[in-house]
């Protein structure tokens, strides 16, 4: 494929490391990208409450049979899916061997972390942060992380292991288009098991059309005190579905996005 990096401006390398802390409602603290113009959490939601809410506790829930979950992290960012999921899994004594994969590009964001005001939940973790944070990787019994550093839309398809759950946590379509195209999907579906979950705090028309597209099944899902999500998977979940043939014949006119579009 096509080289997708500083496509029609879309990335900017002089504004990335020009960043602003933000207190998001539930207290936790999260960034303000000047690259994106855009926070990298909901500041309504809650940095950690959305991770909790909308990622971390639906996907384990819906995989809760299995004993080893291989974890696709979109984008690592901050890390807090990343270490929502570990503080979730410990906190309830979950037996799951846990392996998350995460593409990033920003190298400097995540060896800035060690240092970072995450909330006290995370105290356990410091250990954890830390070496990520120097190693951009860290490894025990239960846990495996890997951050991939460099352009998403190259890391995915080299990954070799089948995804389990996909925390589809990009900056937002009309900030960061190419991580949510029809192609960029096809990715996506590409590496992940027939009974894959994704979970995304996006409910814009094209990104459904997008996954619709590649063979997932979606889902409209209300965590604890957030906004409605989308939950999409390959198999038919016991959720409240979204009727797509429906969606599509009501507005004729709506399309996914398309690398195309943007390369």
């Amino acid at each position: 494929m096509k080289d997708v990096n500083n496509k029609n401006q879309i990335y900017n390398i002089e504004l990335r490391k020009q960043k602003k802390n933000i207190v998001t409602e539930d207290g936790s603290v999260t960034l303000f990208s000047c690259e994106f113009h855009e926070a990298y959490h909901s500041t309504k939601d809650g940095a950690l409450h959305e991770a909790l809410e909308k990622h971390v506790k639906p996907a384990i829930e819906l995989q809760k049979h299995k004993t080893k979950l291989t974890i696709l992290d979109i984008c690592f960012g901050l890390g807090y899916n990343t270490f929502a999921t570990l503080y979730y899994v410990k906190t309830h004594n979950l037996p799951f061997q846990v392996h998350i994969l995460s593409p990033e590009f920003d190298e400097a964001l995540v060896g800035s972390l060690k240092s970072f005001e995450y909330p006290k939940e995370f105290d356990m973790l410091k250990p954890i942060i830390e070496a990520v944070s120097q190693n951009l990787s860290y490894e025990d019994a239960q846990f495996k992380i890997e951050i991939l550093i460099g352009d998403a839309r190259k890391s995915i398809p080299a990954i070799k292991e089948k995804i389990d759950i996909v925390y589809q946590d990009a900056f937002s379509p009309p900030r960061n288009p190419l991580l949510w195209t029809k192609e960029y999907f096809s990715e996506v579906r590409s590496i992940c098991t027939e009974d894959a979950v994704l979970t995304t705090y996006s409910t814009a028309a094209a990104v459904r059309l997008g996954l619709y597209e590649n063979g997932f099944n979606l889902y409209t899902y209300c965590g604890e005190n957030v906004r409605a999500s989308i939950i999409a998977s390959p198999s038919i979940l016991d959720l409240e579905p979204v009727d797509m043939a429906v969606k599509i014949q009501r507005n004729p006119g709506a399309k996914s996005l398309k690398d195309g579009d943007y390369l």
